[in-house]
């Protein structure tokens, strides 16, 4: 069976119309789609400690301020919220951690505008590391957990794997002098 030129064309013109468009990208350099999508955040002002995010799971939340330096113009935190919470989850240290190059995911981009310098903004990503919590059943199709069990893998340092949260802060664009 011969097909003509004219049919292959009308057939693959719209697949190469659909995968062409200026929102495709493709390369190392682009960054990967953030599972939260968020809206602007309302600019900062200077010497003003935000909350940037909580991260309910870790029990903690992500504190930044604008300070007005040019040598180190933002700095942030990861705080406690309550010393009775119990984390399900870990907040670890992004540059030991290596987010980017590890298999983590990217959960967050929070773009924080400078309000006493406009052309400024400081940028957190929020990374995370789910586990595979695919559950073990027993012979009656149920879950089971066995405090005897769990008290000696914590004993013998083999307990599970719990999800892991990092965050990386950049400052895009110029400082302004006063």
């Amino acid at each position: 069976m011969r097909v003509s030129p004219l049919l292959l064309l009308l057939f693959t013109l719209p697949v190469i119309a659909a995968h062409a468009g200026p929102d495709s990208k493709a390369g190392p350099a682009s960054d990967p789609k953030a599972e939260i999508a968020r809206g602007p955040v309302q600019p900062q002002a200077p010497n003003a400690v935000h909350t940037l995010r909580q991260i309910p799971e870790a029990c903690a939340r992500l504190e930044g301020m604008f300070t007005g330096q040019a040598d180190d113009p933002y700095t942030f935190t990861v705080v406690r919220i309550s010393p009775q919470c119990q984390p399900r989850a870990r907040f670890v240290d992004a540059a030991k951690a290596k987010p980017a190059q590890n298999g983590w995911l990217l959960n967050d981009v929070i773009r924080v505008p400078n309000a006493a310098c406009p052309s400024q903004q400081a940028v957190v990503h929020v990374w995370r590391k789910p586990v595979d919590k695919t559950a073990k059943l027993d012979g009656q199709g149920q879950q089971r957990i066995y405090l005897e069990e769990q008290s000696q893998k914590a004993k013998a340092g083999q307990l599970d794997a719990i999800p892991m949260f990092a965050a990386q802060m950049t400052v895009e664009g110029a400082g302004c002098t006063r």
